[in-house]
């Protein structure tokens, strides 16, 4: 009998399975965006194929902020240079730069009629600026195309590079938004390449040159309270303005698992301890809130104090 006649035998091979998700609490469901103001923004986004991170991240609160006229809008392409642990957008290397983005941008907004406008971008740390030159077109492009549209920009760390960053801020934005997302000991696991020190930092220099700064993090990824009060005293401490306080949701089960499904009532505790430190305009915690709830109504009270 030779190897031939043998019959192969089946391996049995052990599989690692992925953790099941957690079933999301009672809390967390969402009834489905309605609205004219939200019909509107929808069939605009479809008929003109537009991009709106809204969309793409299925953003809870989206029916609330287009009936508002609020969207965000993601520039610098949809390829990161980084891999946080908790975003779905893909990491590798960009392979080009659309300097005409700034333009249809810009168009994007005339043609949704924003009363506000949220600029977002995927890093890309291998440009010598980090993008900065195409944030600011894009920032004096809408301006220009839609002068009456206030606008936030939520813009990465640059890697430290502050004349970057300066050029963000030399284009005029309404509102500078950079979340630290996550508390100091979980960063490396969060966003393994960026710094507590450093976002912490940005958003200080954004304040001392005169704007009014924003940022925000997540809960639910093993971090405890008291981590969560050191991470908005430092925030206080760099006088932000506006924070925003959200549950984690695991985009898919590559992604860091949920450690708890907080409730509402400790968010609430948050927003007491923020606001009793005094110094922040809002402290905006809720298991749905994203780094652009009502943005735009915050602005305008925040401009309206100034």
């Amino acid at each position: 009998m030779n190897n031939k006649d043998v019959a192969e035998v089946p391996v049995a091979v052990k599989l690692e399975r992925k953790p099941e998700r957690k079933p999301k609490p009672d809390w967390l469901r969402v009834t489905l965006p309605t609205g004219e103001g939200y019909k509107r923004i929808k069939n605009l986004i479809t008929e003109n194929r537009l991009n709106t991170v809204c969309e793409s991240a299925a953003c809870p609160n989206r029916g609330e902020c287009w009936s508002s006229r609020t969207a965000t809008l993601m520039i610098l392409g949809n390829v990161c240079t980084r891999s946080c642990g908790f975003c779905n957008i893909i990491t590798g290397k960009p392979t080009e730069l659309d300097l005409d983005e700034p333009r249809r941008v810009a168009e994007a907004v005339e043609i949704m009629d924003l009363k506000y406008a949220v600029l977002t971008s995927v890093n890309r740390d291998e440009l010598k600026d980090g993008g900065a030159s195409v944030w600011a077109d894009t920032i004096r492009a809408v301006r220009e195309r839609c002068p009456e549209t206030k606008i936030e920009v939520l813009i990465p760390d640059f890697c430290g590079n502050w004349d970057a960053l300066q050029t963000v801020l030399d284009a005029g934005p309404d509102v500078l938004n950079h979340n630290m997302e996550s508390i100091k000991r979980l960063y490396l696991k969060v966003r393994p390449q960026a710094k507590y020190e450093r976002s912490l930092e940005l958003l200080e220099r954004a304040k001392n040159a005169g704007f009014v700064t924003k940022s925000g993090f997540m809960v639910g990824l093993g971090e405890t309270d008291e981590e969560i009060e050191v991470l908005l005293k430092d925030l206080h401490d760099a006088r932000v303005d506006l924070v925003t306080i959200g549950q984690y949701m695991q985009p898919t089960l590559d992604h860091l698992p949920v450690e708890r499904w907080v409730p509402p009532a400790s968010f609430d505790r948050y927003r007491e301890i923020g606001m009793a430190m005094g110094g922040f305009t809002n402290v905006f915690s809720g298991p749905l809130v994203r780094s652009s709830y009502h943005a735009g109504e915050q602005a305008e009270k925040m401009h309206a104090e100034v």
